[in-house]
């Protein structure tokens, strides 16, 4: 059976998306960069790590497939993980302000005897935001626990002037690549009823 290797609520959303059935597994892996490490090791590493503490804790189900991932938001070859507290989370989104960053999306499926990884990569640019943009955002708390202090599909979807890559990816697991991780792995996936009123 396939499980999710992820405490993260944006990531179970995107998967159930794909019509797929998934069990979840809380995994706490640290993600700490590696000083030198480069952004997209570091991204890779982060989502392999989830992904084999998920297989891991499933070692009583040799069948087992655990997906794992891992979103950075990356800017002049500094990574913008998540805010330590809210003067963090201003501070990062004054620094994207007016300027295009990179977001880093990589999606891990692992099994007992195999592994297979996609990455994503989208280029995200914010208009200028003005500081009472900044101050009321941080104040709604969704900057909170999110990567570079923003959640596209949230407040900060105002902010973004262009975005050149995938939605699913800046949310946090790209699902082209998930699909095609999927397939490759024999599982289908399918498209659930769409809710009413939309």
């Amino acid at each position: 059976m396939l499980h999710l290797a992820s405490q993260s609520p944006r990531r179970r959303e995107l998967l159930a998306r794909l019509g797929v059935d998934f069990g979840i597994i809380d995994v706490d892996v640290p993600e700490v960069r590696v000083p030198g490490e480069p952004p997209e090791d570091y991204v890779h590493r982060v989502a392999r790590e989830k992904a084999g503490a998920g297989l891991l804790a499933m070692v009583a189900v040799p069948e087992a497939l655990v997906i794992g991932a891992d979103t950075e938001v990356v800017l002049g070859g500094r990574v913008f993980g998540k805010p330590r507290d809210h003067e963090d989370a201003a501070a990062m989104l004054r620094e994207l302000s007016g300027r295009t960053h990179e977001v880093v999306s990589v999606v891990v499926l692992v099994s007992a005897g195999r592994e297979a990884q996609r990455v994503s990569r989208s280029r995200v640019t914010f208009a200028a935001l003005a500081e009472d943009d900044i101050a009321g955002y941080v104040a709604s708390g969704e900057p909170m626990g999110r990567a570079g202090a923003y959640a596209i599909q949230g407040g900060a979807e105002r902010f973004v002037s262009r975005l050149d890559g995938s939605y699913s990816g800046v949310m946090g697991l790209p699902l082209h690549e998930t699909a095609a991780l999927l397939r490759e792995f024999g599982i289908a996936t399918g498209f659930k009823p769409p809710v009413e009123g939309r």
